[in-house]
């Protein structure tokens, strides 16, 4: 397919980067992220009391939390205090009080530094219609610092990066929802940054392009070393790709933590079998044991024996096991016990 495309020559004369290249940092360009010789900081972000204040509304309030290294989901209903962190982070909103640290800088005071380790993919798609994609994307890694030449390369190596690569050169209007989801992407990587604000990427697909863009997310996090937020209210995207989540509620943290400490295992056992589940489940009972029913899943509560009674009660009815394990908690059971 594209790997084996010639791709004609812009009337530009620019020449199309080869297909299938991987984005590269560039040497000494002030807009790339890998390439500053710093330490990275222990936290991506930090913040400790940080509220935000819009007249008698207060749309931060108080919050602490510390971002780590890895994909982190921002979740929250709307009015929650999403859009507005994220402002705080990129030091485009000045905060009314608190501390916050972000790469290790405080985007008050340092803004501009801060930006140029950031890309970011905002939510809206009001992107300029007649504007080639390769055009845009160069024009942004040229903000933040990319050589001219540099720029144009990196645009290409970006957008082939994120299956553009043959459409690159299309005026941005002709292309659809999940292309210009994808143009943003390319723009928000396209410098190399150290970490990537991304809001409700996947805002307008289908399911087939959502399962898609997913996928590319997380191989911009795993392949190419960039720490990534995703602002977002689905919460089976976030546990898809997630390593960790914050849940804000009415401007503050209410949960936060790596998914797999928050997604604890619960005080239940589930067995679910071939079939037969709903005598396995009227045996287990009458032997005075705590027991759900979903479909072929059989849930029961921890107390003293109740292996050896799942044991015998299968073995008695002749019934095939195919999972015998704790009840983990998901996602959205997290958020709704965060959210009561």
């Amino acid at each position: 397919m594209v790997g084996d495309a010639i791709s004609p020559r812009h009337p530009s004369g620019r020449r199309p980067c080869t297909p299938g290249s991987r984005l590269q940092p560039v040497a000494g360009a002030p807009g790339t992220g890998h390439g500053m010789s710093e330490a990275a900081p222990p936290s991506v972000v930090r913040a400790r009391g940080v509220t935000k204040r819009y007249g008698s509304t207060v749309a931060v309030d108080r919050l602490d939390v510390d971002i780590d290294h890895g994909i982190t989901g921002l979740l929250g209903p709307n009015g929650a205090g999403k859009t507005t962190f994220i402002s705080l982070v990129l030091g485009l909103r000045s905060r009314d009080a608190g501390e916050l640290s972000v790469l290790g800088h405080d985007p008050a005071t340092s803004g501009i530094d801060v930006r140029a380790r950031i890309g970011y993919a905002p939510e809206h798609h009001n992107l300029p219609p007649d504007v080639h994609a390769a055009d845009l994307v160069r024009h942004l890694g040229e903000l933040h610092g990319l050589p001219g030449r540099a720029a144009i390369q990196r645009a290409n190596d970006a957008l082939w990066q994120v299956g553009l690569g043959e459409e690159r050169f299309r005026p941005i209007g002709t292309m659809s929802t999940g292309q210009r989801q994808r143009v943003k992407l390319a723009g928000a990587i396209v410098h190399d940054p150290r970490l990537v604000l991304l809001d409700e990427p996947t805002d307008g697909l289908d399911p087939l392009q959502r399962d898609d863009m997913l996928a590319l997310i997380r191989r911009v996090g795993s392949e190419f070393g960039m720490d990534i937020v995703i602002s977002s209210h689905h919460l089976e995207e976030a546990e898809r790709i997630c390593d960790a989540v914050v849940i804000l509620g009415g401007g503050s943290v209410v949960r936060a933590g790596r998914l797999s400490e928050l997604r604890r295992d619960s005080e239940r056992l589930v067995v679910v079998v071939d079939d037969r589940s709903d005598e396995l489940a009227a045996v287990l009972r009458g032997s005075g044991f705590d027991v759900a029913e979903l479909g072929e899943t059989v849930s029961v509560a921890w107390a003293d024996g109740v292996h050896d009674a799942v044991r015998d009660a299968v073995a008695d009815l002749g019934v095939g096991i195919r999972r015998l394990g704790p009840e983990r908690q998901t996602l959205e059971d997290v958020y709704m016990e965060a959210s009561a």
